[in-house]
């Protein structure tokens, strides 16, 4: 019984990266700096088939340098309409492999290129929002895959909420029921 809820877990990530309206596409993800939770939304990208999933980012935002620092990160997903929220707690791996780096530049659409290529650093401060310079020259555009260790599952529904904790046990994964 506790599969079905997994197995609804990983189709709605999936979802979430295939479908442009879905509510998962849009995550909170949870990083840690000097011990203190940091929060941000991120784009969901890719779910792989193991659960892992994949977000883009600049190389040099405030989140590499957290997860350089400490690889444990956290997402929050939130399905409004049915009242479903997905918890996953796992390690950030920055995807290095040049091939896959282009496999995942390619998905890029061309107007959101320029996201990845300011010449200065996201987070840096500015006297004008219009004052952007942009470079041809390079992109410091960086694939992070979230690798999950557990999944909290809870759908809030009458007459009984269902909470189940998933751990990742290798390549399976267990579940437990727990009291919404």
């Amino acid at each position: 019984m506790k599969n079905q809820f997994l197995d609804e877990a990983k189709i709605e990530l999936i979802n979430g990266h295939a479908k442009k309206r879905h509510p998962f596409r849009y995550f909170t993800l949870a990083t840690i700096k000097n011990g203190k939770p940091r929060q941000r939304t991120v784009v969901l990208r890719k779910t792989l088939t193991d659960l892992s999933f994949v977000f883009y980012t600049d190389k040099r935002t405030q989140k590499i340098e957290d997860l350089q620092q400490n690889s444990s990160c956290s997402a929050l997903f939130y399905h409004p309409k049915k009242l479903l929220q997905l918890r996953v707690s796992g390690t950030a791996e920055l995807i290095t492999d040049k091939e896959q780096i282009a496999t995942y530049w390619h998905t890029v659409q061309e107007a959101s290129k320029k996201d990845y290529t300011t010449k200065i650093a996201p987070g840096t401060l500015i006297n004008n929002p219009d004052a952007i310079a942009y470079t041809s020259e390079e992109n410091y555009f960086c694939p992070v895959k979230i690798i999950p260790t557990s999944m909290e599952y809870l759908r809030l529904k009458r007459p009984n909420h269902i909470r189940v904790l998933f751990t990742r046990i290798d390549k399976d994964w267990s579940g437990e029921f727990l009291v919404p």
